[in-house]
């Protein structure tokens, strides 16, 4: 399998944590969102709506990083990356969703590129929007655990889960956005506990080949 990816795409590093839980090896193709790559004809032929990442199984290209990591659960379910209980599977969801739908949307490439070109925003202003949406939503996340009597190491229980694969590339974002993170002490304990193990620290962005 070939996957499309850039290596600072929130997106991007939640698949390869996905994939890497899972035990699942792919071959690593950069696009450079930092020149436009993604724009150009022979990605546009891989994925035509020109975003990463982009899952090539050999059989069909698979795209949107939620979509794809669903395909992966069910495809190869252990280990898995939802718990037994249909409760306790919307709970993780909902955690993920919290980042994948209220978070990342309002901080990613394309929206920050519109606040620089069409509105003049300038870097101080581009981190004080991303911080306005990343604190948002993390204060709800951290409520949310907090008020959970059986969390564990992790998101959910002591195991890594959907809501963990959404919530560490964030962490890594909102650090990127000048965040301080000590205003949330169970999600800085997570994404602790989640970087100690060697599947998140592969999916790094800074493992990655095109990392510079």
């Amino acid at each position: 399998m070939k996957l499309y990816n850039f290596f600072r795409s929130g997106t991007s590093h939640r698949l390869r944590i996905a994939l890497n839980l899972k035990g699942i090896a792919t071959d690593y193709v950069a696009v450079d969102l930092r020149v436009d790559e993604q724009q150009g004809d022979a990605f546009k032929s891989v994925n035509p709506q020109q975003m990463v990442p982009a899952l090539d199984t050999g059989e069909q290209v698979l795209i949107q990083s939620p979509a794809i990591i669903e395909w992966l659960e069910e495809k190869h379910p252990t280990p898995a990356l939802l718990p037994a209980g249909v409760d306790d599977r919307a709970r993780v969801r909902a955690l993920a969703a919290l980042v994948g739908c209220d978070i990342h949307p309002l901080n990613n490439r394309r929206v920050l590129q519109t606040l620089r070109q069409q509105f003049g925003a300038n870097e101080n202003t581009i981190n004080a929007w991303c911080a306005t949406w990343i604190s948002a939503g993390f204060d709800a996340y951290e409520a949310l655990i907090a008020a959970d009597t059986r969390r564990g190491h992790f998101s959910f229980g002591d195991t890594p889960t959907l809501a963990d694969v959404y919530l560490i590339p964030q962490v890594e974002s909102a650090r990127r956005f000048k965040v301080d993170m000590a205003r949330w002490p169970l999600i800085s304990a997570i994404d602790a506990a989640c970087n100690a193990l060697e599947a998140f620290q592969k999916a790094a962005p800074t493992a990655q080949p095109d990392a510079n």
